[in-house]
């Protein structure tokens, strides 16, 4: 159910690997295909892990209404797995795919091509960084919440959660090995891997990580890492840390910290009183 103000039409689109998948896209409400409206922004938005695309829809409220611009959500799609892609390359180009996908499949919803967007937590910030670092002259601006940065460490660090055991099992399915058997693919789905792309893009970005985090545990060594060594490599890069103690995810939300992050990227007017 989308939030006031706000319309969502559920199209499906071919992932990387030829099967169909949803994608779920916000507009205003007064957009449809009886009206003719200016071209909108364009936000993708990665799912976080084992999230579908209508949970991952419902964090956005009625901030695209309030903005002026569209939500895309897709379902997405691993090298195996459809809810824990986990930065897989072929994910990464679908929704790199998204600028294309949406208006095709939505002939009446033109997007502004100089105002496409990415914004994900937790696995989804990992594939908005990932994106920004494979794609980065696709991308106006970024947020990433919570998100993994380092893969390979992260595959160790699943023990530590209550499900780890489970999740090295998905991961080992989705990767196609461990870290040890096949450290190249754990690498290649590492934005750390790509902070260079990253730093280098001039992408306005914002990360947000949590001191208090329980899933991704020790951020110390994922976000606060890679924001650090992109302000190495590039020091005046439009990149900015947003720092709590917050549970996992629960900033991405449009009743909590996402507006800020929005409003950040220039999606949403001071203007606005939330």
């Amino acid at each position: 159910m989308t939030a006031k103000g706000v319309k969502g039409w559920l199209i499906h689109y071919r992932a990387h690997n030829g099967l169909r998948r949803p994608a779920l896209v916000l507009v205003p409400s007064e957009y449809g295909p009886h009206e003719h409206p200016p071209p909108l922004p364009l936000v993708i938005s990665p799912p976080g892990r084992g999230v579908r695309a209508l949970k991952n829809a419902n964090l956005w409220g009625s901030l695209p209404a309030f903005g002026a611009f569209a939500v895309v959500c897709p379902g997405g799609m691993g090298r195996r797995l459809p809810l824990h892609s986990w930065g897989f390359r072929g994910q990464i180009d679908d929704l790199a795919r998204m600028r294309q996908i949406v208006p095709d499949k939505l002939p009446w919803l033109r997007i502004d091509e100089r105002r496409i967007y990415a914004v994900g937590g937790s696995m989804g910030g990992q594939e908005t960084l990932l994106l920004l670092g494979r794609h980065p002259r696709l991308l106006a601006g970024a947020a990433a919440f919570d998100s993994v940065t380092n893969f390979y460490r992260r595959y160790s660090d699943f023990g530590h959660l209550t499900n780890g055991r489970r999740l090295q099992a998905l991961a080992r399915i989705e990767v196609g090995g461990t870290p040890r058997t096949n450290p190249n693919g754990y690498v290649l789905r590492s934005p750390i891997h790509w902070v260079e792309q990253v730093a280098e893009s001039g992408v306005p970005l914002q990360i947000w990580w949590s001191t208090a985090d329980q899933i991704v545990v020790g951020q110390v060594h994922q976000s606060a890492h890679f924001y650090e060594r992109a302000k190495q490599l590039r020091p005046h890069a439009p990149i900015e840390a947003v720092i709590g103690s917050w549970r996992h995810s629960a900033e991405m939300h449009a009743n909590t910290q996402l507006p800020k992050a929005v409003r950040w990227l220039g999606l949403l007017p001071d203007s606005v009183s939330l």
